[in-house]
């Protein structure tokens, strides 16, 4: 598969995914957009990738949607009248998705349910859609030339990629609320004090990091155990109640417990390494829940 605006590198199990429109300074475009989400689906059936590394080609991560293109800049459909109705009963519509529904959201929706970890490694600006693709990311590292914006106040519009969800529970509400009303350009150090990114690092060590951390989450580890866990850490948290949590726990202990965790177990009494054989292409038959 080719792209126009990515690239998809995969090098000792890690999947390197840069936006590359670095002219533009990885600006967002629709056909961007449809390569993430294709992007991702991929990786999640993608059993040479246990882990993504996010980041963008030249001196942006990405600089926000692409606002010189003609006619609506976010590529929707002026003619219509949309409800909620609409998005409760007609999102996969293609009149609703590709003329209402939010871009970014598809995005974002992509990662959250890939089965592999992802990182994102923050080279430069990342504002707008740069800033909130973000924040589907498990684990973000930054640049110290990186800048991060939720600027959507400054042009009249509103968070958007499903930012509202994943955001809050990033950094807390009043936090998350201070960033979008106040539309600052935070440096990577107000960022990580905010604790939107684990830290912050010289602009040619920050991708060592990513791997570093990539590795530290893939060796030895199983590929169904960690794509289970992933799915259950951000959809049982958001449950209204902990009985959801252990209905799923409980389904995954058995099938993790009949799988990878026979050689896991084995392993640590015979005091060597795992040799884990399941593939996060083959879910047990609960997943997605």
């Amino acid at each position: 598969m080719t792209y126009e605006t990515l690239r998809y590198d995969v090098a000792d199990g890690i999947l390197t995914l840069t936006l590359d429109r670095p002219e533009q300074m990885n600006a967002f475009t629709v056909t961007m957009a449809d390569e993430l989400e294709a992007a991702f689906n991929r990786a999640s059936q993608d059993d040479d990738v246990r882990a993504i590394v996010v980041t963008g080609a030249g001196k942006a991560f990405c600089a926000g949607m692409d606002l010189s293109v003609e006619g609506n800049v976010f590529g929707l459909d002026e003619s219509q009248t949309p409800t909620m109705a609409d998005m409760q009963d007609r999102l996969e519509d293609p009149e609703i998705a590709t003329g209402v529904r939010d871009t970014g959201g598809r995005v974002t929706l992509a990662i959250f349910n890939c089965t592999k970890p992802v990182i994102g490694a923050i080279n430069g600006a990342a504002v707008g859609i740069g800033a909130t693709m973000l924040c589907a990311m498990d684990v973000r590292l930054a640049s110290e030339k990186a800048r991060i914006g939720f600027v959507f106040g400054r042009i009249g519009i509103t968070p958007e990629a499903a930012s509202t969800w994943f955001l809050p529970r990033i950094v807390g509400i009043s936090q998350a609320l201070e960033w979008v009303y106040s539309a600052d350009i935070l440096t990577a150090e107000e960022a990580r004090d905010g604790r939107f990114v684990k830290s912050v690092h010289p602009a040619d060590e920050l991708l060592d990091a990513a791997y570093a951390l990539a590795r530290k989450f893939t060796t030895n580890r199983s590929p169904v155990g960690t794509a289970l866990a992933r799915q259950m850490m951000y959809r049982n948290s958001a449950a209204a109640h902990p009985l959801e949590a252990h209905r799923v726990d409980s389904l995954s202990m058995f099938y993790t417990s009949i799988g990878d965790g026979k050689e896991g177990v084995a392993a640590f009494l015979d005091k060597r390494d795992p040799e884990f054989t399941s593939k996060a292409s083959e879910m047990p038959p609960f997943h997605p829940w």
